[in-house]
């Protein structure tokens, strides 16, 4: 055959696209299961440090020591183990599936319930969990992060500082999620209300309607506790009232 034809060329040319073709295949094929494992890690790690367990050694171990359990809310608000592969891909399931995962914890003898968020920031997707305390209504820790938001700015919602707003915030009121990334320096409720970045407002914006929105799933779960809350204030204020009587 001539080697400087061109048919000789295209042959060639097509027997190296495929031979890559196949070896990129093959070799995605044998690293998918670390990949996957490695996603999996990952996604333990960012669910322990909502719940304030950074930088672990050993997050499998850490995990299994909290005691962490993925369920799904029904849709009475009940919760019910789920038992299928461990999840990660949250935003998929919610629009393709209905289905809404939630973490629970056990923390020196204390649960804990931790939510999945995922909205978009300036540049691209953001995503982070929420750790709730057992009364499901006070923030026991956040987690955030992002694809490409700026640094400096943006991508602040990442850095300690900015996360470390949320603790002991409450996520109801009335019956609709009232956590709050307020504009920089415009707080005004710091029981609901947490100090945007400045020079970050967009990025700020797109983590309040993550919480709005994410959060918003999980209303039947969370209003349960709001409900028995008040129902709670409500009769402590009336004993203490009868006592100031007598």
């Amino acid at each position: 055959m001539n080697t400087n034809s061109n048919s000789y060329t295209i042959i060639y040319a097509s027997v190296m696209v495929v031979i890559v073709a196949f070896l990129l295949a093959f070799v995605n094929s044998s690293l998918r299961e670390t990949q996957n494992k490695n996603v999996e890690l990952d996604t333990k790690k960012q669910i322990l440090s909502a719940l304030n367990v950074k930088n672990v050694a050993d997050a499998e171990a850490e995990f299994k020591n909290l005691q962490i359990k993925d369920m799904l809310m029904n849709e009475d608000g009940t919760l019910a183990e789920y038992t299928g592969a461990f999840a990660t891909a949250y935003e998929k399931e919610a629009k393709e599936a209905n289905r809404f995962h939630v973490f629970v914890a056990n923390v020196d003898g204390q649960t804990k319930y931790v939510f999945p968020v995922y909205g978009a920031g300036l540049w691209g997707a953001i995503w982070g969990y929420v750790a709730l305390d057992a009364d499901k209504n006070t923030v026991y820790g956040v987690y955030f992060s992002h694809a490409s938001e700026t640094p400096g700015l943006g991508a602040e919602i990442a850095s300690d500082a900015f996360q470390a707003q949320f603790a002991g915030k409450k996520t109801m009121q009335e019956g609709e999620v009232a956590l709050t990334v307020a504009k920089n320096g415009k707080v005004t409720d710091a029981t609901v209300e947490v100090d945007g970045i400045s020079g970050g407002t967009i990025t700020s914006n797109g983590v309040d309607a993550m919480l709005k929105a994410c959060l918003g799933n999980y209303k039947a779960f969370l209003q349960a506790n709001e409900a028995a809350a008040e129902v709670e204030e409500n009769v402590e204020e009336v004993v203490n009232e009868n006592n100031e009587e007598e």
